[in-house]
């Protein structure tokens, strides 16, 4: 049995980390409850905004702080479990699109946060959410969030 963990003394990164981790699960279940019961937890990786849709799979492992062959093979499971596709030609880079399937689970996805954000919104009372929202797009927009 695991001994909760204490919100008080941690620092950004771990504040932060939680609540986006629970909305990774959060997403998966119900993706799962929905019938796309064989996507899993790393294949958010692939999921996450701004998506996949005709990017490039090095763009995708850049964005998931992953190596290349890390985001193919995740790539390689969405694609064997028809949600993507990689399109390209010789001489072009080639890019991931979503199937049919793919869009229908995307527009889960949207309708999930959605839901998501209406639960967060009543317990933490509109206004205070309306701020919290509100200062993660001014850190979002700042120069805090450029990598060196």
């Amino acid at each position: 049995m695991s001994t909760p963990i204490s919100p008080d003394g941690l620092l950004i990164g771990a504040l932060l980390r939680y609540p986006a981790r629970a909305v990774q699960r959060r997403i998966i279940a119900g993706l799962n409850a929905a019938g796309f019961d064989d996507l899993r937890i790393p294949h958010m990786a692939v999921l996450q905004y701004p998506g996949p849709h005709e990017v490039r799979p090095s763009v995708l492992a850049e964005r998931a702080g992953m190596s290349k062959q890390a985001m193919n093979q995740l790539l390689h499971s969405l694609e064997r479990l028809g949600y993507i596709e990689r399109h390209g030609t010789t001489g072009r880079a080639r890019v991931v699109c979503f199937t049919q399937r793919g869009h229908a689970a995307w527009a889960m996805i949207d309708e999930i946060l959605r839901t998501v954000e209406v639960e967060w919104s009543a317990e933490l009372g509109q206004e205070r959410f309306a701020q919290l929202k509100d200062i993660l797009r001014e850190v979002w927009r700042s120069p805090l969030l450029v990598t060196p």
